[in-house]
Order: C-alpha cells, then sequence, then structure tokens
C-alpha cells in the first residue's frame, strides 16, 4: 500500500498500523458502526497490542472464539459490542482465508473495475451497500487503489470534495466536516420519520 493521508486523531502509531497493514484498515471498516471512528480504527492497534503482535487473518480467523471475544471485551472495550464484533472480525477473516488465502490486500489487488471491488468488499460478512461504498472510497481516496470506475462504484462517497465519511478525513478541519455532515444526515433522517 501506499502511503496514505487519512489522518485520525488516533494515536500515531495506531494510524501507522493502518498505512502498513491492509487487515487492520478493514479490521477499523468493520467496527465503525455504533461507535465514534475514532475508537473504531484505533481499536486493531489495540488488539495487537492485546496479542502481542500484529495478528494475521488466519490466526483471528482460527482463534478460540471465546478467548477472542475476551480480548475484544477487556476494559477498554475494543467495541460496545465486544461479542457481536469479535465474532464478525472472525467471520471477515475466515472469509479473507478462504477467498484472498488470508491477504486483505488480495480483496482489492487484482481487481478489474471499481464494480467489482465494491462486490468484493459488499460479500464480506458485516459489509452493506453503504459500508461497502465508505470503503471503496477510502481505498481510492487514501491508498491509491484506484480501478476505472471507483469513484462511481463508491457512489456519493466517491466524490472528490465529500465530507462524508472516513474516506475524507485528512486533517482536523476535515474530521469537523465529516462529523458535521453524519449529524446533519440523521437529523435528515429522524425528521423524514416524522
Amino acid at each position: 500500500m501506499v502511503p496514505m493521508t487519512l489522518s485520525l486523531p488516533i494515536d500515531p502509531e495506531a494510524n501507522r498500523l493502518l498505512e502498513r497493514s491492509p487487515l487492520a484498515l478493514l479490521i477499523g471498516m468493520v467496527l465503525d458502526q455504533q461507535i465514534p471512528m475514532e475508537k473504531a480504527f484505533s481499536s486493531p492497534y489495540v488488539l495487537a497490542q492485546r496479542l502481542g503482535h500484529e495478528p494475521d487473518a488466519r490466526e483471528l480467523a482460527e482463534y478460540d472464539p471465546e478467548a477472542l471475544v475476551e480480548i475484544f471485551a477487556r476494559p477498554p472495550a475494543l467495541h460496545r459490542f465486544p461479542k457481536a464484533m469479535a465474532g464478525r472480525v472472525q467471520e471477515v477473516c475466515r472469509a479473507l482465508v478462504d477467498r484472498y488465502d488470508g491477504d486483505a490486500a488480495r480483496l482489492w489487488a487484482d481487481v478489474t473495475d471499481g464494480r467489482e471491488l465494491l462486490r468484493r468488499v459488499g460479500e464480506l460478512p458485516g459489509f452493506g451497500k453503504q459500508k461497502a461504498q465508505i470503503f471503496v472510497a477510502l481505498l481510492g481516496k487514501r491508498y491509491d487503489v484506484r480501478p476505472d470506475g471507483w469513484r462511481e462504484a463508491a457512489g456519493g462517497y466517491g466524490e472528490p470534495d465529500a465530507y462524508r465519511s472516513v474516506a475524507d478525513i485528512t486533517d482536523p478541519e476535515s474530521l469537523r466536516r465529516v462529523r458535521e455532515a453524519k449529524q446533519a444526515a440523521k437529523a435528515a433522517a429522524k425528521a423524514a420519520k416524522g
């Protein structure tokens, strides 16, 4: 992977892990729901600290499920739903082992176009359309993974000057703008429900 410009207000070592480890980046995306994105994307680093090394997909796929839940639940928990998310991370790692020989980067390494990339990401456990589009945008905007049609596949998240997701965060100002956009979207959704 190329050096990225994603810059979250988290431990610098956690950011560096996201730069060098495709699996850490993918785990951060898996965890990025119902918790602040900073927590989601710093948790792969905390997981590595608790294991004593950077894990690989095969190790996590084969890990004792109860022991993995304990690692996720240890205070401070890696997610507000440690049992569910430990299981989800394990499911994603099993899919990586089954389909990509345990190499998270192979998920996107040889795709022919953006549609194929979106399809592959969307086939991972827990990745609905929106989460898959955000990850495609993150790969394109911050990691230079840009097969033909990647912006279209990412939908609104792929727009160059969007401030909609983690894919758009490069500094404190962009983080503020993403937060404002998320709050506005939640308010609009709430108002639509009446």
